[in-house]
């Protein structure tokens, strides 16, 4: 079993910062994959981020790439996601997940088994 429970979410203006933070606990956190996923109001989660298990491989939608980056300190058992350059299409529920059958990370929803219970992000105009 994994647990997890992010924090940092919050109010901010276009062009602002937040980082989000995902703390872990249950399993080994270096020994898998963790991802940033996000829900809008009225649509699908989608994918943000994804890192491996030691921090060397990330993966970024499109959408975020050049402003987001994900990262983990795995002495703390904890994934972060920097979020730059916000835009108001970036309001959402972000939830960080846990795929403990992979250690690279992917972008497909299905492939992790733990879930947080979400932060939300709100960007003003």
């Amino acid at each position: 079993q994994v647990q997890l429970e992010e924090s940092g979410g919050g109010l901010v203006q276009a062009g602002g910062s937040l980082r989000l933070s995902c703390a872990a606990s249950g399993r080994t956190f270096s020994s898998y994959a963790m991802a940033w996923f996000r829900q809008a109001p009225g649509k699908e989660r989608e994918f943000v981020a994804a890192i491996s298990r030691s921090g060397g491989r990330t993966y970024y939608a499109g959408s975020v790439k050049g402003r987001f980056t994900i990262s983990r300190d795995n002495a703390k058992n904890t994934v972060y996601l920097q979020m730059n350059s916000l835009a108001p299409e970036d309001t959402a529920v972000y939830y960080c997940a846990a795929d403990t059958a992979q250690t690279m990370g992917s972008e497909f929803d299905y492939e992790y088994n733990y879930w947080g219970q979400g932060t939300q992000v709100t960007v003003s105009s």
